[in-house]
């Protein structure tokens, strides 16, 4: 068993249960330290199939062990991928899927996603994929995936020329969040996953977003209790917006916000430079200037935003030597562009976002000039 995660000695800390209610099926979202070692919740949602573990070469060496044990006796086969944004292709896909034809895996398999977003992605496209789909369970040992990538269903890899082109929507059989696991993540890993959260308060929770604003030191401290509130309302504000739409035909549509400019900022740079979001951080702040220009909120709302992501370590401006014509390029070929415009997600207030395809290429071109020359902020080297 890893030495960073032990089996405790009761049971997990206190376990707060999220039920994703879908229109045709529902799924819970567990949430508690130490639940990576839950044997009866992994023989509550584990079909008699057999197991595959996906993982990557970050995670696994931390907390594959630990999750194996979890698996009271039962065998599984495990498949590491490397770590990166940049791996997220067709071809670490195809290596999922040649595994799971080399155990002879049949329908009643499962397959565990043991890592952040991009494992969650990639095993969960490969569960939608084989065999016209099986089941599969996520455990994302990131706070980004625990926020955001890990409940809602949505699944696949990128192109080359932009992110998320080719996927599926399957949804798990369950979330384990483990918050312990979090003790091992770096700080630039930690501040990514923050962009996220702070959106939630953005677009539809301005108590969150002032919680936040007051909180920030301890979130950034990861003081135990505030975290697991972060992560608790996180999943919240996802569950009851998935559950509202779960194939993105109207409100779920608000989770993109940042995220246009941010998957072109990923595009443009390789997606090498910048972590998922460090780019929707600097995307959040754009689409905030975009707003303020066009008149949609007051001048001051993109300053508060920027301001807490900020206080996040999180960059908030487009880099200097990055071709803001490269990234126009970039956004009309994001998945969200209508036929009629791109589709952006802006602001009206702090908690109050809106779908928006009005803005002119002159005015998003003015808002990534704007944002790229303006003061404050920090790039991510």
């Amino acid at each position: 068993m890893s030495a960073r995660l032990r089996r405790p000695d009761r049971p997990a800390t206190e376990m707060h249960t999220i039920n994703v209610e879908l229109a045709s099926s529902a799924y819970p979202v567990y949430l508690g330290r130490g639940l990576l070692l839950d044997a009866d919740l992994w023989r509550r949602h584990l079909t008699d199939g057999k197991i595959l573990v996906v993982s990557n070469d970050t995670v696994a060496p931390l907390y594959l062990e630990a999750l194996k044990s979890a698996l009271d006796g039962r065998a599984a086969e495990v498949h590491i991928i490397p770590d990166g944004e940049r791996h997220k292709t067709v071809e670490t896909w195809y290596g999922i899927i040649d595994t799971l034809v080399g155990m002879q895996a049949r329908r009643d398999a499962s397959i565990i996603a043991l890592g952040g977003g991009v494992v969650g992605d990639m095993a969960g496209f490969a569960a939608a994929s084989y065999m016209r789909g099986i089941r599969f369970l996520q455990a994302p040992t990131t706070l980004l995936a625990q926020v955001d990538a890990s409940v809602g269903g949505k699944t696949g890899v990128n192109h080359i020329r932009g992110k998320n082109l080719i996927g599926a929507f399957h949804q798990p059989a369950a979330v384990v969040i483990d918050s312990a696991t979090l003790d091992t993540l770096d700080g630039r890993e930690f501040g990514a996953g923050l962009a996220e959260v702070v959106k939630y308060g953005a677009i539809r929770d301005a108590t969150f977003f002032d919680w936040l604003e007051s909180r920030a030191e301890a979130v950034a401290a990861r003081d135990a209790g505030v975290l697991d509130h972060v992560i608790r309302r996180s999943v919240e504000n996802k569950a009851e917006i998935v559950a509202a739409d779960e194939r993105e035909a109207g409100i779920r549509a608000l989770l993109n916000f940042g995220h246009s400019f941010g998957h072109a900022i990923e595009a443009e740079t390789g997606f090498e430079r910048f972590l998922h979001g460090e780019a929707v951080a600097i995307g959040m702040v754009i689409a905030a200037q975009l707003s303020a220009a066009r008149q949609l909120c007051g001048p001051g709302i993109a300053d508060r935003l920027a301001a807490l992501l900020g206080r996040f370590g999180l960059p908030v401006r487009i880099p200097h030597d990055l071709s803001v014509g490269g990234l126009a390029r970039a956004l009309e070929l994001d998945k969200k562009a209508l036929a009629s415009g791109i589709r952006l997600i802006l602001l009206r207030a702090i908690g109050d976002a809106a779908v928006d395809a009005d803005s002119s290429e002159k005015e998003i071109m003015a808002a990534m000039l704007g944002n790229q020359s303006s003061a404050g902020g920090a790039d991510i080297e």
